[in-house]
């Protein structure tokens, strides 16, 4: 699905939406897109998006980086589970994502702005802010700081399936 067609089919569901963030660390940087769509259009935030039918979430960590900024990525741990709630000014839900955030490593591929971004950076702990990075992704950030500082990495395999029912381990 393509830009409008993709919102649209987002916009007001009749349940969550599955969807994954990625908090890709590089020593004391971490990987940022401003979004180019809705939700969050022209805001800065960790790369993810919806997980796809038959899709791992480890898959869509890794693919949804990828997409977005063009970087290949190791997955690890999850940092958390939040909700991702935005209501019409009539108080509607317009956009009810349930997110999985991941811990990620760069491991190949170069940084450029891709699908669903209007722009990718690395940025220091210290200058989210200056970014304008919600309250809620700042958290995230730091909880995956601190797991990564408490020596707690452990890789999870990336594991994808075909349209024909092919299973196996793959690099994103």
């Amino acid at each position: 699905m393509e830009g409008a067609a993709k919102l649209t089919a987002r916009e007001y569901p009749d349940r969550p939406i599955v969807g994954v963030g990625a908090v890709v660390v590089d020593g004391s940087r971490v990987l940022l897109v401003r979004r180019a769509n809705e939700p969050l259009k022209g805001e800065w935030s960790v790369p993810g998006g919806a997980v796809e039918t038959g899709e791992t979430l480890e898959a869509a960590v890794a693919r949804e980086v990828r997409e977005e900024t063009g970087l290949d990525v190791e997955v690890g741990p999850i940092v958390d589970v939040l909700d991702r709630i935005r209501f019409d000014p009539d108080g509607r839900t317009r956009f009810h994502y349930v997110l999985v955030d991941f811990l990620c490593r760069p491991t190949g591929g170069s940084l450029v702005c891709a699908s669903d971004a209007a722009e990718a950076t690395w940025s220091a702990l210290v200058d989210l802010r200056e970014h304008g990075v919600a309250d809620a992704t700042i958290s995230v950030i730091q909880k995956a700081f601190d797991l990564l500082q408490s020596g707690s990495w452990t890789p999870r395999e990336v594991h994808w399936q075909s349209a024909t029912g092919d299973r196996g381990p793959r690099q994103p």
